[in-house]
């Protein structure tokens, strides 16, 4: 099973119960917190991948960190789960999926576009609202500039890619031309 499958797992599971008790908005906060303290520190991220260290010293460190940075009873519960499970290191894709599953829930789904240049804010509405007819879905878009699709835009929705870039327009062209 992909590493992107059992974070979805993690993720849903821990959705589940955050929407349950309410704690929605602070678990996704503390998470995104957890997470950029072990893309951060190399170190501890190292320290829980390296099978060489006792899975009680893991724990103790675990635990510490837990009392320190005053972590909900939720969240805290999350990370020993995980701790336990040998999963604790994926926490990174576990909450990229964790905000997923909750924005599918609420009808919101991430597009990611590449122009090749700076879009001006109507544009950004344009394409917005064009997604969201395409999807039925509402969209939270993130941008990107690539100056060498040369024009036009790709949009990434969900797992749905839609190139309208200039650069694949010449490509489809020249394989025509080559092959008449």
């Amino acid at each position: 099973m992909s590493i992107k499958a059992i974070a979805r797992r993690y993720a849903t599971a821990l959705a589940d119960v955050v929407e349950k008790n309410g704690q929605t908005e602070q678990v996704k906060q503390e998470l995104e917190q957890w997470k950029n303290m072990l893309e951060e520190n190399q170190d501890m991220m190292t320290f829980f991948r390296n099978p060489i260290f006792y899975h009680h010293d893991k724990e103790k460190i675990l635990e510490e960190l837990i009392q320190r940075s005053k972590t909900s009873r939720i969240t805290a519960n999350f990370l020993r789960v995980l701790l336990q499970n040998n999963r604790f290191v994926i926490l990174p894709e576990i909450n990229e999926e964790f905000v997923n599953v909750l924005e599918d829930r609420q009808g919101i789904m991430s597009a990611h576009v590449v122009s090749a240049r700076e879009l001006s804010e109507n544009e950004k509405e344009d394409l917005r609202k064009s997604l969201e007819k395409r999807t039925g879905k509402k969209i939270k878009l993130s941008l990107s500039v690539n100056p060498d699709i040369i024009g036009g835009i790709i949009a990434t929705v969900g797992s749905t890619v839609y190139d309208g870039s200039v650069r694949t327009r010449l490509e489809v062209l020249k394989k025509r031309l080559i092959a008449s």
